[in-house]
């Protein structure tokens, strides 16, 4: 795992960079600032309605006594879009608006919840039951 994060911490900036680049060489500085900067509006109006909405749901959910689990993977799913869209590049925002569009942010929540499971599994994360026979 941490051979990928460093290979994903050498190999993206770089990618990012030559992107950036070509889109430099072809419709030039000015439109490749613009796009950034509005890009990065973009995806934070959006972050902010997602975000909103998914806090909602949770509210709802814990107001009627229900676990709101499939929110707070919404939830992280919007704070790491949000967190990689105000990143300037092009490869950055594409993730970014791809984890806070819902229909392909739930690709991204049934891949956090199978990283999830291999750690409860594997011990890495324990889940204690409260008096109800509830499981946290």
């Amino acid at each position: 795992m941490k051979k990928i994060l460093l290979l994903l911490l050498i190999v993206v900036p770089a990618l990012e960079i030559a992107v950036i680049l070509l889109s430099w060489n072809t419709f030039g500085i000015a439109l490749t600032v613009l796009f950034i900067i509005l890009t990065g509006i973009l995806g934070a109006a959006l972050a902010r309605r997602e975000g909103l909405q998914a806090i909602r749901k949770a509210q709802l959910k814990t107001s009627q006594g229900q676990v709101p689990g499939n929110e707070l993977l919404d939830g992280i799913c919007i704070l790491i879009g949000g967190v990689v869209l105000l990143t300037p590049g092009f490869i950055s925002d594409a993730l970014g608006f791809l984890l806070l569009i819902p229909p392909t942010r739930e690709i991204f929540k049934r891949l956090l919840q199978r990283i999830y499971e291999k750690m409860v599994y594997s011990g890495n994360v324990y889940v204690i039951s409260n008096q109800n026979g509830r499981k946290y």
